[in-house]
């Protein structure tokens, strides 16, 4: 039996306005949830000799930093303060809208090209089985000549297996450049979405056995919250799947034709991830009827039994009506045993009745 969610409310879009409303284009301002306590910088600096990880506690730490290795990566947890976002987009010489968008972490996934580098959104989700909460970050990634920049919400973990990948000596990504780490950073965020999905199937299922047995009001609200969460994921996947198509068809020059290879890979994937959340959500769909026609039939076997119970008694109020009537004679009034008889009438019709409606199963549920 699945776990219901409780005190689940529907998730309202936030309103972008109070945080935005009057300031001039480019104006850095973090707009959505602040997901860390404090900002976190890490670097990694790598080529065909090895790597070398750096953090930082702060941008004043970070000025100290002389590059050593051809290629680098820099990744930012906690977007909530502008100065550092500014500081990077100095040293990268980021557009300012870059910035802005960075920021505002309700972008819906994209691709740009500035021409010196290459901006793009994607978003990363969790699902919680248990508690059926669909949770989403905004993932940044900008990937320039020999430098790929990420800036996330918050420590998800997401990106680990790729720094495990770069700290062993013989792995491929030493010896290819920064777009190969980028379609590495891509692949990592798709792959998560194969486990969102299948854990959303899984709930799915549980909920049409929940229908099936006993379909309440709050199954109800459960299937739509989930059903909502299926949308918010699909329209993130979709528009995924069209910068990746763009990639591939050679829009953009800082992707080798090699790497385009690779990223048909994810292009494929993100193609199946969305045929099966397709699937889910008619599953959900469906069971919006299931529970439909399951309330339906329990209601129709509660007034089916109230109705026979109904009809039992009728015998009874037409006995009693009979012997009510005040005539001056009637018989079995003057007898002794003439209210036990009515009584056994009574009761006797009413069992040789129910007994017929047992046989053609009008009394079972």
């Amino acid at each position: 039996m699945a776990t219901k969610r409780p005190g689940s409310k529907r998730r309202k879009a936030k309103s972008l306005t109070p945080a935005k409303a009057g300031l001039p284009p480019g104006t850095l301002v973090h707009v959505g949830d602040v997901k860390t306590e404090h900002p976190q910088i890490s670097l990694i600096a790598y080529d065909e000799r090895g790597i070398e990880e750096r953090s930082f506690a702060s941008i004043a730490e970070s000025r100290q930093y002389r590059r050593t290795r051809a290629r680098l990566w820099l990744n930012v947890y906690g977007l909530q303060d502008p100065e550092i976002l500014g500081e990077i987009g100095r040293r990268f010489h980021l557009h300012p809208l870059v910035l802005e968008d960075i920021l505002n972490t309700h972008q819906r996934p994209k691709i740009e090209d500035y021409g010196g580098y290459l901006y793009c959104v994607a978003r990363v989700f969790e699902y919680d089985a248990e508690s059926r909460a669909l949770t989403s970050d905004q993932v940044s990634i900008v990937l320039g000549e020999n430098f790929v920049l990420t800036f996330q919400e918050r420590h998800s973990g997401r990106f680990a297996p790729v720094r495990e990948r770069l700290r062993s000596p013989q792995s491929p990504l030493l010896r290819h450049g920064t777009d190969y780490l980028a379609y590495m950073l891509l692949d990592a965020i798709v792959d998560q979405y194969f486990v969102v999905v299948d854990r959303l199937g899984d709930t799915a299922e549980d909920l049409e056995d929940d229908a099936l047995a006993s379909p309440t009001p709050a199954l109800l609200k459960t299937i739509n919250l989930v059903k909502h969460d299926t949308h918010l994921l699909r329209r993130a996947i979709w528009p995924l799947r069209e910068v990746l198509n763009g990639l591939i068809r050679g829009e953009s020059k800082f992707f080798s034709d090699e790497t385009r290879l690779y990223l048909r890979d994810i292009h494929d994937h993100t193609i199946h991830v969305v045929e099966t959340l397709d699937a889910v959500r008619e599953l959900l769909s469906d069971l919006m009827d299931i529970y439909l026609s399951s309330v339906s039939n329990r209601l129709n076997v509660e007034v089916r039994i109230l109705t026979v119970l109904t009809t039992l008694f009728l015998p009874t109020t037409l006995i009693t009506g009979i012997f009510g009537m005040n005539f001056d004679w009637m018989p079995l009034i003057e007898r002794h045993n003439g209210f036990y008889t009515a009584i056994g009438l009574m009761g006797g019709v009413a069992l040789v009745m129910a007994a017929v409606f047992w046989r053609r199963n009008w009394l079972r549920l």
